[in-house]
């Protein structure tokens, strides 16, 4: 039988096999609607490696990604894709060039997106990149995300997640959750028990939720189920990490912004609470295209005929 000191040293040596994982790495994305934005992306320490959330949509992104791997000399083993949407999964090339036998984690949406919302959008890149005409600078924003649509791996998991539960990643346990139909057909979002951290991706999103391909009910369906969820710090899709109170704020503000669209209120007015509501995650300058999306959206999409809206969704209403 082992004596206390031996029993002390034992638990020493375990510790030093397995040390703590490392505090996650916060890589801040961008909102530039000219060139395209950035998402924000979250790098977790694990003992067999690095998973990355999300890897954004310009190379200076990915690259800036890359460059943790390379600094504390530890392989990326995962990347998940919280949602399809390019500003999101871009990078994936760049991080699977480098380490071809991290693994996809994903849901199966991106296969419908690629029949349906992507298409359309891939025949004007197409397009584009035949017109002599097309600034370089454009044309290698576009060669380069045809290049992911062109790498279906890449961008469509082998094995897609179907259903919300705990999982191991890199030897790290993550709790990954399914929201169907919300800001697209399926969107995932992480729980890191250890840490109490939450990674949501465009479930909650600053300066305003996107609707292009979103339900607004199942989206609202996964927010009570975030707000449910045991965590002290929140990573959205877009904007700076956010307390339990600050998204509190932004839940509020979506659901009064949703039932706004859905009154006889204007679009206006709709755009004006969502300013007021959402004041503080966006800055003074993002006011006007602020104003300008919300009332948008309203208008042309949460208003839209139900035969021209949710066409992305699995289960339209």
């Amino acid at each position: 039988m082992l004596k206390p000191v031996a029993l002390i040293a034992a638990a020493l040596a375990l510790s030093a096999v397995a040390p703590r994982p490392a505090a996650h790495v916060f890589q801040p994305g961008h909102i530039d609607l000219e060139r395209g934005p950035d998402g924000n992306t979250v790098i977790l320490d694990a003992p067999q490696g690095l998973v990355v959330v999300d890897t954004g949509r310009h190379p200076e992104h990915a690259q800036a990604v890359l460059d943790h791997p390379r600094k504390v000399g530890k392989p990326v083993v995962a990347v998940v894709n919280t949602h399809w949407h390019l500003d999101h999964s871009t990078g994936n090339r760049d991080l699977f060039a480098i380490y071809p036998k991290a693994r996809l984690i994903a849901s199966d949406a991106a296969s419908g997106a690629l029949s349906g919302f992507l298409a359309k959008g891939r025949e004007a890149a197409r397009q584009r990149l035949a017109d002599p005409k097309t600034p370089a600078a454009d044309r290698a924003r576009i060669a380069r995300a045809q290049a992911l649509l062109d790498d279906r791996p890449a961008l469509v998991p082998a094995d897609p997640v179907v259903q919300s539960g705990p999982v191991m990643l890199g030897g790290r346990r993550l709790v990954v959750n399914l929201a169907r139909n919300a800001a697209t057909e399926g969107d995932l979002w992480l729980l890191v028990p250890d840490e109490q951290l939450a990674v949501v991706g465009d479930l909650v999103v600053a300066p305003l939720p996107f609707f292009d391909t979103a339900c607004e009910e199942g989206w609202a369906e996964a927010l009570n189920a975030i707000a449910r969820a045991r965590w002290t710090t929140l990573i959205p899709g877009h904007g700076a990490p956010m307390s339990r109170k600050a998204f509190n704020r932004w839940h509020k503000a979506y659901t009064r912004y949703v039932d706004c669209a859905h009154s006889s209120a204007t679009p206006q007015a709709c755009a004006a609470q969502w300013q007021a509501d959402a004041a503080g995650f966006y800055t003074p300058a993002e006011r006007d295209d602020v104003g300008m999306m919300a009332r948008y959206y309203v208008a042309e999409v949460l208003r839209a005929p139900a035969d021209k809206r949710m066409a992305y969704c699995r289960t339209a209403a």
